[in-house]
């Protein structure tokens, strides 16, 4: 059973700075299950944030690639969302996938409870 859990979210002022964790139990991170950093706003649909596929590729949607980053930690099985100069568009609920297909975020099986990110202005 894959259990995913997040945290570091929290209230920031536009222009900060927060770092999320996901850890990861039930696999072993870098075995080919892809994973994901998603997003969900008030009113509106989840979308994906950051892909790690299966051969260590990691991507990062347009609308946050300069300024996320984006890693995963195999010696304690987590995932990390680095997210700078945040915006107030970038509040959400910020969750994490495991074992689904690329940006198809309906395609994947195990999410976490989500952390949530507010930015104010």
């Amino acid at each position: 059973q894959v259990q995913l859990q997040e945290s570091g979210g929290g209230s920031v002022q536009a222009g900060g700075s927060l770092i999320l964790s996901c850890s990861v139990s039930g696999y072993t991170v870098s075995i080919p299950y892809w994973m994901a950093w998603s997003r969900q706003a008030p009113g509106k649909e989840r979308e994906g944030v950051a892909v790690f596929y299966a051969d260590g590729t990691i991507i990062l949607a347009d609308s946050v690639k300069d300024r996320f980053t984006a890693s995963f930690d195999k010696s304690n099985n987590r995932l990390y969302l680095q997210m700078n100069s945040l915006q107030v568009e970038d509040s959400a609920m910020y969750a994490c996938a495991a074992k689904g297909f690329g940006w198809s975020m309906s395609s994947y099986d195990y999410w976490g409870q989500g952390t949530q990110v507010t930015v104010s202005s």
